[in-house]
């Protein structure tokens, strides 16, 4: 296993990908590649030249050979891709699902997965609760049977909170070694903000959601600051503030709004880039879930957004900093991911929490 250390002088190898030198060998798999999301993660992948060696892993056999076909005419340089996935007539033959998983999944370092059902108009991410969460349990089970030695993985389907926690507790893995997506909401935050105050994007600073990804998040305006000035020196009135806050939740419903569809581009990216960091490269330091079991914040056994930093060790966490009132909204949010914690436990996608260990002793 390479260390960070050894991971960043792969930089220096003269190995490239489309004119970008490699961060890696190792093979990244990515599921449900024949989606939106999964097609753009394969081109954000390769053109960031983490690594030649992509795996396309789908259930629909027509939607990933298209992506694989797709991406092998753009020509790119020193790419290796491979598809796996059962034929169209396979598809409901667990057995069928189970060979093309085996071989997908075998030997992979780095995994990402969007390989869940999408949310729809009307939809929340808490409406996908029962169907995502069953796929989680069985991706789960297939990183335990196939790439045990896997390093680091992210899930980015929804509800992610939940899907990661159902799928890190079936894996076996360490903590550190598997997060979800929730930085969306923090650089729509910032987006927000920006717009606001006429400045660019980067310019906002500080701007962060922490919690749960989804309507329940914890937006943060305590540690914000516009071009180097704290927004409370912005003079930004409570009523737009709670505006600028509820287009924060809503962001991903507005895209549908807008597009008809769900966000598939900005997952994606940032998805690529937290696997990147993974693997090596720049450092990650956007919030991201990750599983959280700590006496002193109160907060036990689940997957949740904090301050994290991920890098070629994993994903590491520190205390949100904030005021009252912000504290207390993120309390809030943790109530509300243990309710569906508590749910697919219920359920019984996933053990009672005192059971965890049985499927994964890291817990």
């Amino acid at each position: 296993m390479l260390k960070g250390d050894e991971k960043r002088n792969l930089l220096k190898i003269k190995k490239k990908i489309g004119g970008n030198e490699i961060l890696t060998n190792d093979k990244l798999v990515i599921v449900g590649a024949g989606g939106m999301i999964g097609s753009n993660m394969v081109q954000s992948a390769l053109m960031l030249g983490l690594t030649p060696n992509i795996c396309l892993y789908d259930i629909y056999e027509p939607g990933v050979h298209g992506v694989f076909d797709e991406m092998q005419q753009c020509g790119v340089p020193g790419a290796n891709l491979s598809y796996y996935a059962p034929a169209v007539e396979d598809m409901n033959d667990p057995e069928k699902v189970a060979e093309a998983a085996k071989k997908a999944f075998t030997g992979a370092k780095y995994i990402i997965s969007s390989g869940g059902a999408p949310r729809k108009a009307g939809m929340t991410r808490e409406d996908l609760l029962k169907g995502n969460c069953k796929i989680a349990a069985d991706f789960g089970e297939n990183i335990k049977k196939y790439c045990p030695d896997v390093e680091h993985v992210v899930v980015i389907f929804n509800p992610a909170d939940v899907t990661a926690l159902t799928a890190l507790i079936h894996s076996g893995l360490k903590p550190n070694q598997l997060t979800s997506l929730a930085a969306l909401d923090s650089t729509r935050l910032q987006q927000a903000l920006a717009l606001e105050f006429g400045v660019q994007q980067d310019k906002v600073t500080g701007a962060h959601t922490y919690g749960g990804h989804g309507e329940q998040m914890a937006v943060f305006a305590s540690q914000v600051k516009i071009d180097g000035k704290p927004l409370k020196e912005m003079g930004l009135s409570d009523e737009r503030w709670a505006e600028i806050k509820h287009m924060t939740t809503q962001g991903g419903s507005n895209i549908i709004k807008l597009r008809g569809r769900s966000s598939f581009q900005s997952p994606a990216y940032v998805a690529v880039k937290m696997i990147e960091a993974a693997m090596g490269g720049e450092k990650f330091t956007l919030p991201a879930g990750c599983y959280v079991n700590d006496e002193k914040l109160g907060f036990k056994n689940v997957m949740m957004a904090m301050p994290t930093t991920i890098d070629a060790t994993g994903v590491h966490y520190t205390e949100p900093q904030g005021t009252e009132e912000e504290l207390a909204s993120l309390k809030a949010s943790y109530a509300h991911l243990c309710k569906m914690r508590d749910e697919i436990v219920e359920l019984g996608i996933v053990p009672a929490v005192e059971d965890w260990k049985k499927d994964n002793e890291n817990l």
